[in-house]
């Protein structure tokens, strides 16, 4: 059993030494960092982390945007996936949205539209993302027009 089978990571907000770090694993997942150096300028907390040993194994950023939110920049390091770090990461960022108020959870992905139901994410139209969303860089450019768009409603609102 290697160190990383064996090891529990510690789950903890960003803090704005960090950002090389989640930046070096989105790149390596082909993720988007378009916002990311704006997200840390902001609030580093926005990015929620999976830490062993002080290594970065897993990362999910929640973008705040007035009463909705975009959740964004899922990753977990090669070595550290099916472990459920990322399942972890994402009900945490959820559940972090909801104490907060947020409305809604909107994503955009290429490759994951069929893991996010498992969390109550449903398929939705572009146009049905509000504006505040819409607006973001990884909406506007950061992934193409391609991207499934998905929403989850928090707090029974939409």
């Amino acid at each position: 059993m290697t160190a990383a089978a064996s090891a529990t990571p510690v789950f903890r907000a960003a803090r704005a030494e960090d950002q090389p770090a989640v930046e070096a694993l989105l790149t390596s997942h082909a993720l988007p960092l378009a916002g990311v150096p704006e997200m840390f300028a902001a609030n580093p907390s926005q990015f929620l982390l999976a830490e062993h040993v002080q290594d970065i194994v897993a990362v999910a950023g929640v973008e705040e945007c007035c009463a909705h939110a975009l959740l964004r920049s899922v990753a977990v390091r090669g070595d550290w996936q099916k472990r459920g770090l990322g399942h972890e990461l994402v009900a945490r960022a959820v559940a972090q949205a909801e104490s907060r108020g947020i409305a809604a959870l909107y994503l955009l992905t290429m490759t994951a539209e069929h893991y996010f139901p498992r969390f109550g994410f449903t398929r939705v139209s572009r146009d049905e993302v509000p504006a505040e969303v819409a607006a973001t860089v990884e909406f506007t450019s950061a992934c193409p027009a391609s991207a499934v768009t998905m929403r989850k409603t928090l707090q029974g609102t939409a």
